[in-house]
């Protein structure tokens, strides 16, 4: 099938609608996961050393003129002193970025999976529209299920609480999944990804 076809059609055939599944499913799970959350419009940044993430996470600093940062994460914060940025562990206001780890990346649609480990009790809705969230390529799994497994895996009996994700990245846009009903967990979202396999 022409690759501006499929791009530019408005209606899709249901041999269509299957080919872009099969497509998809043959996808390996890093490229699957980046064209998922590039189309719920998230801003990915792809690194492969640490001076890179450095580089990149002041640039995007600079460019948003975010003059100071919410971290709770004292690795993270190690991270900011490097870089030379301001930061807080006291929420201000909507506007000051959150700049967070995660538990896994969910290749199937693009989203990004949070716990309790990085934003405690507090629901994903009351905190900052802006975040910054720091991974690394091992995080990526292929559904929610193996995201979860995951979990399990890791904590064993002390399995974290407050597991939520993000999977649209436009703050303006409204969701149209039904489970979304009553909240809205859209983030204006960079994803620094750091090559570690």
């Amino acid at each position: 099938m022409n690759f501006f076809k499929k791009i530019f059609s408005s209606g899709k055939t249901e041999n269509e609608e299957k080919e872009i599944k099969e497509e998809k499913s043959n996808l390996p799970i890093d490229e699957l996961f980046v064209k998922n959350f590039l189309n719920n419009e998230g801003k990915f940044i792809y690194c492969t050393t640490q001076e890179e993430i450095n580089e990149n996470l002041k640039n995007i600093l600079s460019e948003n003129y975010w003059e100071e940062i919410l971290c709770t994460d004292n690795d993270l914060e190690k991270l900011l002193f490097i870089v030379e940025a301001n930061s807080t562990t006291k929420q201000k206001d909507n506007k000051q970025p959150f700049f967070t780890n995660c538990e896994q990346l969910i290749a199937e649609d693009g989203s990004i999976l949070f716990s309790s480990n990085q934003i405690s009790e507090t629901k994903l809705k009351d905190l900052p529209v802006h975040f910054i969230v720091f991974a690394r390529t091992s995080q990526l799994v292929k559904n929610r299920d193996d995201a979860l497994t995951s979990i399990k895996a890791k904590y064993k009996k002390n399995i974290p609480s407050n597991i939520s994700s993000v999977k649209n990245y436009n703050p303006n846009k409204k969701s149209d999944d039904f489970m979304d009903y009553g909240t809205n967990n859209s983030k204006n979202l960079y994803l620094l990804l750091l090559e570690d396999l």
